[in-house]
């Protein structure tokens, strides 16, 4: 047996598993699909020749976490950053832009432009503060104490009943809110502010970067070096029981807290297994991809060169349909977050073609396909996008358990984000990758810093074990 095992073939795996290996250790990855990748798949869904993410398609901490910095992943992988992060369209051809410059942002918003400025302007320029304070778990002192306290004054007030104080226009309040409801849920509310006010920071900081060919170009840097430096990856391998785990030194799991309860039930002491067992996932996405035959008609034209899109109107509209989903219900207006990457990298369709991925929110275990709803969303501000279409291929959120079990749900979090599920993920511990059984670590996102293709909780994890197990410094990552 090696030293190390990894369940798991997701971003947060193979980041444990190259910070293993690095180390030294002989690691084992089993992988229970047909390829890793986990949420960061890149698959021809509709068409030949259509390349879909099949999961996470922007990646806003691709070039800020401190793994994938300490990875030299941007040395590895091309990205490409559109100079402008996201749209909001909001009838006809009115939107708000969100440009990587924060200043050009400001000049469009008019009467709001003073206060988006200076919303943002201290945690732009504090990236990397911003960064340290929600790239881990809360219990610890944060790095930049000035730059947390801002941070959090400005979740305090996007997330209470103050949220909308400092706007006097729609367009910057409703371009806010669809970042928001990025993180599923109630709004306002501290942990969907919280998530929206760190992603719209790093959309005006180092942009909202896409990898040249899709998410998989980042499984595949991973996995590459992995094999160079000793590892070996076993796909179509799914774990059942952690007994049959017992030889390795450490096990780490990049797997659902429910996962990880069901394949430790014999080992894990049952206090422990009760926190996992308690641990809530949130509500689901339905998801559906288009093959299309040009591009799409957006009545606002900058839109027609965003890569990211937030539709759903205004403020209010966003906050009703999301509080409807929570409530169990199919919003007859949903928030709908729409990702066209070809019309910033041509490769992944034929020529003169396009891609466009897009998903609502929807209660937990919907069978709803998302077709249609997304289909007319979208005809409302490019009308003439129906005809374009010439495949779909879509997933309801209990397709997507089925494709990966640890959305459970449909909730691609890995677990509900809620402030006590910040605190608590999936227990109160200043070390919570760490279990009560030796060697045996929680490496996915059920661990802070929860969801996105950051790799970090698996890091994290993995420096947890090294110091545990094997007392071993941290390795050198980079090329």
């Amino acid at each position: 047996m090696p030293d190390v095992t990894v369940v798991g073939g997701g971003p947060n795996g193979l980041a444990a598993a190259v910070t293993m290996a690095r180390a030294g250790l002989s690691v084992d990855l089993h992988e229970a699909g047909a390829t890793l990748g986990g949420g960061a798949r890149t698959m021809e869904l509709t068409l030949p020749g259509f390349l879909h993410d099949v999961g996470s398609a922007v990646h806003p901490m691709g070039l800020a976490s401190p793994f994938f910095q300490a990875f030299d992943l941007s040395e590895r992988v091309e990205f490409i950053v559109p100079e402008i992060s996201y749209v909001h369209p909001l009838g006809g051809t009115r939107a708000g832009v969100a440009h990587r410059d924060l200043d050009a942002t400001a000049e469009q918003l008019g009467a709001d432009g003073r206060a988006w400025r200076s919303l943002f302007r201290p945690l732009v320029d504090q990236i990397r503060g911003v960064t340290d304070f929600t790239g881990s778990q809360l219990l610890r002192i944060p790095r930049d104490p000035l730059t947390a306290m801002r941070f959090g004054l400005r979740t305090l007030e996007q997330g209470s009943a103050a949220w909308n104080v400092r706007f006097r226009d729609a367009a910057a309040p409703a371009m806010l809110t669809g970042v928001m409801a990025h993180s599923i849920g109630r709004m306002p509310s501290l942990a969907t502010s919280g998530a929206g006010l760190v992603l719209a920071a790093h959309a005006h900081a180092r942009g909202w970067p896409i990898p040249l060919g899709g998410s998989q170009a980042i499984i595949r840097a991973l996995h590459d070096d992995l094999l160079a430096h000793g590892g070996r990856v076993f796909t179509d391998s799914p774990i059942s029981d952690s007994r049959d785990l017992s030889s390795s030194s450490a096990v780490l799991y990049d797997v659902s807290a429910a996962a990880l309860a069901d394949i430790a039930r014999h080992s894990l002491p049952m206090r422990y297994l009760s926190s996992l067992r308690r641990f809530a996932f949130g509500d689901g996405v339905a998801k559906v991809d288009f093959a299309l035959s040009g591009a799409v008609p957006w009545l606002n034209a900058e839109a027609r060169s965003a890569v990211t899109l937030h539709l759903g109107g205004g403020r209010r509209d966003i906050q009703a349909a999301e509080a409807a989903v929570a409530a169990g219900e199919h919003p007859a207006n949903p928030y709908v977050l729409v990702s066209q990457p070809t019309v910033v990298d041509p490769s992944r369709s034929p020529a003169g073609n396009h891609v466009l991925w897009a998903y609502i929110h929807v209660p937990s275990g919907s069978t709803k396909d998302p077709t249609e709803i997304v289909t007319r969303s979208i005809e409302e501000v490019a009308p003439g996008f129906r005809d374009l279409v010439l495949a779909s291929a879509s997933m309801s959120a209990s397709e997507l358990e089925r494709y990966d079990p640890n959305f459970v749900g449909g909730d691609i979090s890995a677990g509900a984000l809620s402030i006590k599920q910040m605190l608590v993920r999936p227990i109160f511990s200043p070390r919570p990758w760490r279990t009560p059984l030796k060697g045996t670590y929680l490496a996915s996102s059920s661990t802070p810093p929860a969801t996105g293709v950051h790799g970090l909780s698996g890091y994290y994890a993995a420096r947890t074990a090294l110091r545990d197990v094997f007392n071993l410094p941290v390795p050198r990552l980079g090329l």
